[in-house]
């Protein structure tokens, strides 16, 4: 069976290709994947990779089919405007464009709000002593914008907010340019403090999302938080 394979961040620089089409047996499953790829990427890497099989993650013992689209993901480092589902007004995108966070804030507000809880997350000039330059960010865009649908639809159930907003920068970003913005608007500060802290962390560390910094002597893909052990897909 053909599967094609698709790599992102540190792996696509690795292989040196962002897909390619890989032939297996019929009934191979994802550790075999894997097992393919084991003298392209060192056995720390390999073993931190997460697998999506058709944009849902999958376990090493996920047995493929004959057109499957495989993605190999690197631990992930912290478009155009979804459907919202009926009953929803929460804003989840993924964007190229600067991302006007005045704007989103004034436009959340409303009268019966206590309060709203913005993350801006900004490109800052150096990293560990090293001046950065610019920042680049790549994704798994279609998996990247479902999961943040649904990271935002979570949050408003979870925390009986109101409304969400959940928009992230793509490709080149400049210092000072904000690459992620989260805003929780909810009747009481509590609930709107929880639900935004809790946007940002399982962003970090579940959507595939990645980002490679071009500092003055060099460029490095950000080293990510571990997956989650429901994620990860280890042999």
């Amino acid at each position: 069976m053909r599967l094609n394979v698709l790599f992102f961040g540190l792996l696509k620089d690795a292989r040196g290709v962002a897909s390619e089409e890989l032939s297996l047996a019929e009934g191979a499953t994802v550790a075999e994947v894997l097992e393919h790829y084991g003298s392209n990427f060192d056995a720390a890497t390999l073993r931190s990779v997460a697998v999506a099989v058709n944009r849902h993650y999958a376990k090493a013992d996920h047995a493929l089919t004959d057109g499957d689209e495989v993605a190999l993901l690197p631990p992930v480092s912290g478009g155009s405007q979804s459907n919202v589902p009926n009953g929803f007004t929460e804003q989840v995108r993924l964007t190229r464009a600067p991302i006007a966070a005045e704007s989103v804030v004034a436009a959340m507000k409303a009268g019966e709000d206590g309060a709203v809880v913005v993350f801006d997350g900004i490109v800052r000039n150096n990293t560990r002593g090293r001046a950065t330059t610019f920042l680049e960010y790549e994704a798994y865009e279609d998996m990247a914008l479902a999961q943040m649908q649904q990271l935002a639809t979570l949050a408003l159930e979870k925390f009986a907010v109101r409304d969400v907003a959940l928009i992230h920068r793509l490709g080149h970003l400049e210092i000072g340019e904000t690459s992620v913005l989260i805003v929780v608007a909810a009747a009481h500060r509590a609930a709107a403090f929880e639900a935004c802290r809790w946007l940002i962390d399982t962003l970090k560390r579940e959507v595939p999302i990645w980002k490679k910094e071009i500092f003055a002597d060099g460029a490095v893909w950000a080293a990510g938080e571990p997956f989650p052990e429901s994620i990860v897909a280890r042999t």
